[in-house]
């Protein structure tokens, strides 16, 4: 049992700290990445043996009511990891409360050249300028239409070689094709690495984006009442839950006004963040960051933005959106700390790669104990206590 005077710092297991994670980087960031997932999806054909990891979350304390869905536990991965929906049931056994997939596009792209994927030990932190490889939308639909027990998120983008004022066809044609198999579903405006992608966070190009996400998605999987005794929609589909996702770079201007956009169009949540451009404050010598080039850095130094971004979010919507904090979440200490100042679900990634395959399970276990100690039947119950 993890107790709550542990939950700022949980160690990986020895085994893993020991043994697996120095095999695993004595292989580039992107190799030892695929050879990774490729073992938890085989080991996920044995039963039980993922779940020995650490398993769905259990303790009732974690279940969190948002989006119209029943989340097992308010912790999940982030998109990035499961570019195409191969892994997912894996991930929730591992003990995720529901996965992001993607960034899924309209069309099959290969990404940016290798190397792409770098690791930064002295930050705890990667840099990726990956450029939304994946197999595109279309193949992933069969994926996503056979049942499954994990809650899945989508997460959409706009293909390269597509032009800007070809984006919103390109966004809405993965919305056609994915919407129906969604939870919930997000609009990626923020990744820079796809040139010119970040342009769209613009208000005014951002909105009719929205619009036309928002009209597909109701096209293809029509609103719908009832929730079975899982959390899911029962007679059908239900109205599908559109979020969007953010930089950290935006200036708080920019952030305002998305979240005014957001409650105008009637959004249900925003994601924040992704990946910053920015290079300050980091241990690992300029020098050496210099010469890996450009792409996005995720990990323990997006920490104190993204935890900015979220209360400044949190002050202009209240509770009338979902948020969902990103960035530098590595302990239930730390997801602790986004819950009570306003987002109702929590999402990591890099961390993952630091802390090793129980890094879930041990975070939904620290937040169970966090919340019984400072008198919360519910994790949900602190959601903006401190906003």
């Amino acid at each position: 049992m993890v107790h709550a005077r542990d939950a700022a710092y949980l160690p990986p297991p020895m085994l893993y700290r020991s043994l697996v994670r120095p095999l695993l980087w004595r292989l580039d960031a992107e190799t030892a990445h695929h050879l990774a997932f490729g073992a938890l999806r085989s080991a996920s054909a044995i039963p039980g043996a993922v779940q020995m990891l650490g398993g769905a979350p259990k303790d009732s304390s974690l279940l969190t009511e948002a989006l119209g869905l029943r989340f097992p536990g308010p912790l999940g991965l982030a998109a990035g990891f499961d570019k195409d929906a191969v892994g997912f049931e894996a991930l929730g056994d591992l003990g995720f409360g529901f996965v992001e997939i993607g960034t899924l596009t309209g069309q099959p792209q290969p990404g940016n050249p290798r190397p792409r994927l770098f690791r930064l030990p002295e930050d705890r932190a990667l840099l990726n300028r990956m450029g939304f490889n994946n197999g595109g939308s279309e193949a992933a639909m069969p994926r996503l239409a056979a049942p499954r027990r994990t809650i899945v998120g989508v997460n959409i983008g706009k293909t390269k070689l597509v032009a800007e004022e070809d984006a919103i066809a390109d966004y809405v044609l993965s919305t056609k094709r994915l919407g129906p198999h969604a939870d919930y579903f997000v609009v990626n405006v923020s990744s820079p690495n796809t040139p010119g992608l970040r342009d769209l966070q613009a208000v005014e190009k951002l909105r009719p984006l929205l619009v036309a996400v928002r009209e597909a998605l109701d096209e293809v999987a029509p609103p719908r009442r009832g929730l079975d005794e899982r959390g899911r929609f029962a007679s059908g589909r239900g109205r599908v839950p559109l979020l969007v996702k953010i930089a950290p770079d935006l200036a708080d201007t920019d952030v305002d006004a998305v979240a005014e956009l957001a409650l105008d169009l009637g959004l249900d949540g925003i994601l924040a963040t992704n990946t910053t451009i920015r290079r300050d404050g980091l241990a690992t010598p300029k020098a050496t960051v210099e010469a890996l080039g450009a792409g996005g850095l995720s990990g323990a130094p997006l920490r104190a933005r993204s935890a900015e971004v979220l209360r400044r979010l949190r002050a202009r919507v209240d509770d009338r959106l979902v948020l969902i904090s990103i960035g530098g979440i590595a302990s239930a200490a730390e997801a602790w700390s986004r819950i009570k100042a306003g987002a109702t679900l929590v999402q990591l990634y890099s961390s993952f790669v630091y802390e090793g395959p129980t890094l879930p399970a041990r975070i939904h276990e620290g937040l169970a104990e966090l919340a019984r100690a400072e008198g919360f039947d519910r994790v949900q119950d602190a959601v903006g206590v401190d906003a």
